[in-house]
């Protein structure tokens, strides 16, 4: 879906591929690993998507390209569907999520003994 788009915005096969890596987060690295290339040549290929998206950053690619990822929606409508409203707040409970209290109270530690809170300790 996202390579035809591209391909349809003036890019070539390649250089649709490249964008399409690089807008599911992979490195110039791990985009020459998975295509056979050299780094070198990713950097070429991105020059080249760059001045015919008109876009300046791998930044601004990237959120060009979002709306247009398939796995992008159809991985908002699992977690939608399959989690009850307000049970996660990125991938943690509610309760994980909440603001924790710290207290300078002091901590017990294994064997009874009691140890201090913060860095007012170190050099003793």
């Amino acid at each position: 879906m996202l390579r035809d788009i591209l391909i349809q915005k003036g890019l070539s096969n390649r250089e649709s591929e490249v964008a399409e890596l690089v807008s599911k987060g992979l490195s110039n690295k791990e985009v020459a690993n998975q295509l056979f290339v050299t780094e070198k040549t990713v950097k070429f290929h991105l020059t080249n998507i760059y001045k015919k998206m008109n876009v300046k950053s791998r930044a601004q690619l990237i959120v060009w390209c979002l709306p247009h990822l398939g796995f992008v929606e159809s991985e908002a409508r699992a977690e939608a569907s399959a989690q009850p409203a307000g049970a996660t707040v990125f991938g943690a409970t509610q309760a994980q999520a909440a603001p924790t209290q710290t207290s300078n109270a002091p901590i017990t530690l294994p064997g009874g003994g009691l140890g201090r809170t913060g860095n007012s300790d170190i050099g003793i």
